[in-house]
C-alpha cells in the first residue's frame, strides 16, 4: 500500500513535471527590479509569465530612468535595473553600480498626436502660438534627455524648451505624455515610437532630426545584489527571443535578436591548451554566477580547427567561442567567426634541464649530438610556430635534424626535459613556469619567437549574449593571465560589438 503511494506519487510529481516542461528555477525571495516606465506594457506580461513558468516573484518599482537611477543610489538595495537608454546605463556604469548589461530594444524619439489631428508635420510645427506640448523632464526622464542631446547641436532645444516651459508641461515619464496627449490634456508630445503602438488612439509623426537619435533599451544586474545567479537568469528570460522579448514586439518595441531560452544554457568553448591556465578558473567562476554550464575543450590548436572544419559551423557542437594559441589557427577559420580581439601573448623559449650552460641560443640546438623536443606543426600551433621561427632565421634544415621528440602540445614537451630524455625543447615560456625548480630557459632572440592569443565569438553561435559576456569575464581576468606567465594584450577600447543586437524580424 506504502508503495503504491509511493509509485502514485512520484508519477504525480514526474507528470506536473513533463506538464510544465521546464526545469526549476532557485531562489530564495523575490527579485527586485528598478524599470523604466515606458517599458511597462513589455515588461509585465513577461514577469507574470516567469512566475507561472517557474514560480519566482519580480518586484517592479516603475518611474523615469534618472529617478529610478537616485532610488537605487540611495536604497543600496535590489537586483536589477532597466534603463530606457543607453546613457543612463553608461552612467550607472560609470558609478560602478552594475554588472552584466543585456541589450533588450531599439527605439526612437517621435512626435505623438491624436489620431484626428493633421495640424502637425514638423518639428517647428510644436512652435505653434497656443499649442500645449509636453516633453520629457531631461534630469529624470530618458526621453527628455535624449531629446535635448539630439536638439541642442542645431539649436532647436533652447526654443522647444521655452515653449513647452510657456505653454506646456514636464513629465516625469513618458507614459505620462502620453496619456496626457490620449485624454486630450496636451495637444502634442515627444515619446518613443514603442509608446504609440500602445495607445490605439495616438499616432507618431517622424521628423528625420529625432529618427537620428535612436537608443538601445537594456537591463543589468545590479552589483549590490544578493542573489546575482538569479538576477542573472530572470535577465536572461527576459532578453530571450522565445521568450520575453516576444512581449516587447507585441507591445511596439524593436526586439534585438536574443539568446534562445534554457534555464541552464550549454556554451561551447574551444580553447587553445596553451590557454588552460590563465581561462580555467574563469571558467568555473563565470559557470557559477551566471547558473550556466560551458562545455570547454582545450586541446592543440591544429587539432581544434580541424575538428572546427569536419563538423562545419552548422553543427550544433561548433564553438560558441574560440581562443586561439594564436593568431595562425584563427586565421583558418576565420570566416566562421565575428571580429576578434589580441588576449595575450606568450613568449617561446628553450627549455633545458636546470644547470645546463651549453645549450645559450637557437643556433647551439644545431650543434651534433644535441637532442631536441618540438611540437607537431600539423597538430598545435606550438609546432607550426617553431617551423616558422626556424623558417624565418635561416636554421630549419640544421636544428630540424637533432630533433628526437614531436609532440602534440607545448605542455607535453616540458617533461622530455625534466626527465632529461632530451637536451632541450622550444616550447611556451607559460608551461615552463611550474617546473621553474627543474628548468632553465633560453630566451630566443626573434621576433617570431612570440605567440598572440586571440578571443573571437562564432557567427552561428545561438547564444550570442551569454557568449559576449563570457567574453567579458576573460577580458576582465588579467591578473590570471599575468600569474600564469602571459603578457597580457588586452585594452578596453579593442572591444569590438560581438553581440549581434540588430533588430529581429
Amino acid at each position: 500500500m506504502l508503495l503504491g503511494s509511493l509509485v502514485a506519487a512520484a508519477a504525480l510529481v514526474g507528470g506536473l513535471a513533463w506538464l510544465s516542461g521546464h526545469t526549476s528555477i532557485s531562489s530564495e525571495r523575490s527579485l527586485m527590479l528598478y524599470c523604466a516606465a515606458g517599458s511597462q506594457k513589455a515588461v509585465e506580461p513577461a514577469i507574470k509569465q516567469y512566475r507561472q513558468e517557474y514560480g519566482v516573484a519580480v518586484e517592479v518599482q516603475y518611474g523615469g530612468s534618472g529617478t529610478l537611477l537616485s532610488s537605487l543610489k540611495a536604497s543600496g538595495a535590489g537586483d536589477l535595473y532597466l534603463g530606457a537608454d543607453q546613457t543612463y546605463i553608461q552612467l550607472a556604469q560609470s558609478q560602478g553600480l552594475l554588472a552584466e548589461v543585456l541589450p533588450l530594444a531599439r527605439m526612437m524619439p517621435v512626435i505623438v498626436v491624436r489620431r484626428d489631428n493633421t495640424s502637425i508635420a514638423t518639428l517647428e510645427d510644436l512652435l505653434k502660438p497656443g499649442l500645449r506640448v509636453a516633453m520629457g523632464n531631461p534630469e529624470a526622464a530618458s526621453i527628455g534627455r535624449t531629446v535635448r542631446q539630439a536638439l541642442e547641436p542645431s539649436g532647436q532645444w533652447e526654443p522647444l524648451r521655452r515653449h513647452v516651459q510657456d505653454h506646456g508641461v514636464f513629465k516625469p515619464t513618458v507614459s505620462d505624455i502620453a496619456n496626457d496627449v490620449a485624454i486630450g490634456a496636451i495637444d502634442a508630445g515627444i515619446v518613443w515610437d514603442s509608446t504609440v503602438g500602445q495607445y490605439e488612439q495616438l499616432k507618431a509623426v517622424h521628423v528625420p532630426i529625432l529618427e537620428a537619435a535612436v537608443q538601445e533599451m537594456s537591463i543589468a544586474v545590479l552589483k549590490s545584489s544578493r542573489q546575482p545567479t538569479a538576477a542573472l537568469t530572470f535577465m536572461r528570460y527576459l532578453g530571450a527571443r522565445d521568450r520575453g522579448l516576444k512581449h516587447f514586439k507585441a507591445a511596439g518595441f524593436s526586439p534585438v535578436d536574443g539568446d534562445a531560452w534554457a534555464v541552464r544554457p550549454v556554451l561551447k568553448f574551444f580553447c587553445g591548451a596553451v590557454n588552460l591556465r590563465a581561462v580555467d578558473s574563469v571558467v568555473k567562476a563565470f559557470e557559477t554566477r551566471e547558473g550556466v554550464k560551458i562545455e570547454t575543450l582545450y586541446n592543440g590548436c591544429g587539432m581544434l580547427t580541424g575538428t572546427m572544419q569536419t563538423m562545419g559551423p552548422a553543427s550544433a557542437n561548433f564553438p560558441d567561442v574560440y581562443m586561439a594559441c594564436d593568431r595562425y589557427y584563427l586565421d583558418n577559420v576565420r570566416d566562421w567567426f565575428q571580429e576578434d580581439v589580441d588576449i595575450s601573448d606568450a613568449d617561446i623559449v628553450i627549455a633545458v634541464p636546470k644547470g645546463n650552460t651549453s645549450i645559450k641560443s637557437l643556433a647551439d640546438l644545431a650543434r651534433p649530438g644535441v637532442r631536441l623536443a618540438v611540437g607537431q606543426p600539423e597538430q598545435c600551433t606550438i609546432g607550426a610556430l617553431t617551423r616558422t621561427l626556424l623558417q624565418k632565421e635561416g636554421m630549419e634544415e640544421a636544428v630540424m635534424k637533432n630533433v628526437v621528440v614531436q609532440a602534440p602540445s607545448s605542455a607535453m614537451l616540458v617533461p622530455a626535459v625534466t626527465t632529461k630524455s632530451v637536451d632541450a625543447a622550444i616550447a611556451y615560456r607559460t608551461d615552463t613556469i611550474a617546473e621553474g625548480g627543474r628548468i632553465d630557459l633560453v630566451r630566443i632572440d626573434s621576433p617570431h619567437a612570440k605567440a598572440v592569443q586571440p578571443l573571437s565569438i562564432s557567427r552561428s553561435s545561438a547564444n550570442k549574449h551569454l557568449a559576449r559576456r563570457f567574453f567579458n569575464a576573460i577580458t576582465a581576468a588579467r591578473e590570471n593571465f599575468e600569474a600564469a606567465g602571459f603578457n597580457f594584450r588586452y585594452k578596453e577600447k579593442d572591444a569590438k560589438p560581438q553581440a549581434a543586437t540588430a533588430p529581429k524580424e
